[in-house]
């Protein structure tokens, strides 16, 4: 039936439940679940990006798990072309696609598309990304605001990945990024019927979710799992060795500070990172329709049933 669901996104901040819901749907079903979170993509890190455990993914396909090394430069528009791809074959099988995650551009790239910005060739990356070693951000910020001031006015000053981007661009093509920011192609969920949520768990719940998530990694072995990252010398600037914990206990294991204090800076850094997804999406995705994640599985099945 043309009304019936044809996909079902499930977004919400870290730690809010939203793996087990969508793994309860896909069981259901028959679905396949779509990971849209930027730190779960990366191999190197399973246990502190909290990703679907083997015995979870055997129960219900996933895609986009781990399925990049942490020496790349993972990108929206590498996972749209990726979810893209996803979806359709999803849908070729006559499978319900459940996207979950808690990466806010990942979404809204699915649903509303991309400017089309050139490829940067991997020399001219190479070489704005030397240039940039051992430079503080705030003097990476001041070159971006002399070069593209209206790019420059839509970031902050110690976003140091993004900074870097928009330096890549400006060099590779010689023109602001922001000229690129024109007509796009629609995301691949743009014009179909979804059934879209975000869970809203109390904050205070919310935090000791958090609190307590960590404690468990730890259990779990990731200081010895960001160790072996630590090992591998990448760039620091990689999104990878920006993920929640990872900066802290690599500082641990070099020796600066004491385990329960990267800890606790890890997970103070982590309630933040909430803060701002409901932020981000309480502006962003207003398609979004928010609940509480005790009631969020009774409103996905009516959404899915209404369809049927």
């Amino acid at each position: 039936m043309t009304d019936k669901v044809r996909a079902v996104l499930i977004a919400g901040p870290t730690a809010s439940g939203k793996s087990a819901l969508a793994l309860a749907l896909a069981e259901a079903h028959g679905g396949i679940v779509v990971n849209a979170d930027s730190m779960q993509v990366y191999r190197d890190l399973a246990i502190i990006t909290a990703r679907p455990t083997p015995e979870e993914e055997a129960r219900a396909p996933h895609r986009l798990y781990g399925h990049v090394d942490g020496a790349e430069n993972y990108s929206v528009g590498r996972f749209l072309a990726d979810a893209r791809a996803v979806i359709a074959a999803a849908w070729a099988e006559g499978r319900l696609p459940i996207v979950t995650g808690g990466t806010g551009l990942y979404f809204k790239a699915l649903i509303e598309g991309l400017s089309e910005i050139p490829v940067v060739p991997e020399t001219v990356r190479a070489a704005v990304r030397e240039e940039a070693e051992g430079r503080e951000t705030p003097l990476l910020y001041a070159d971006l605001a002399a070069r593209d001031p209206r790019t420059a006015g839509k970031l902050r000053p110690t976003d140091r990945l993004r900074i870097l981007r928009a330096l890549e661009v400006f060099a590779a093509t010689g023109q602001p990024l922001a000229a690129f920011h024109g007509a796009r192609k629609p995301g691949p969920l743009a014009r179909v019927r979804m059934a879209c949520i975000f869970l809203a768990p109390e904050r205070e719940d919310l935090y000791a979710r958090i609190d307590r998530r960590f404690d468990a990694m730890m259990a779990a072995g990731a200081l010895a799992e960001v160790g072996a990252l630590g090992q591998r010398r990448l760039d620091p600037a990689l999104p990878v060795m920006r993920a929640h914990g990872v900066p802290w206990l690599l500082r641990h294991i070099a020796g600066e500070i004491a385990l329960d204090e990267a800890a606790a800076h890890a997970k103070a850094d982590t309630r933040h990172y909430a803060k701002r997804q409901f932020t981000w999406f309480r502006h962003q995705m207003r398609e979004f329709a928010w609940v509480r994640p005790e009631e969020a599985r009774a409103r996905l099945e009516g959404f899915l049933g209404a369809g049927e």
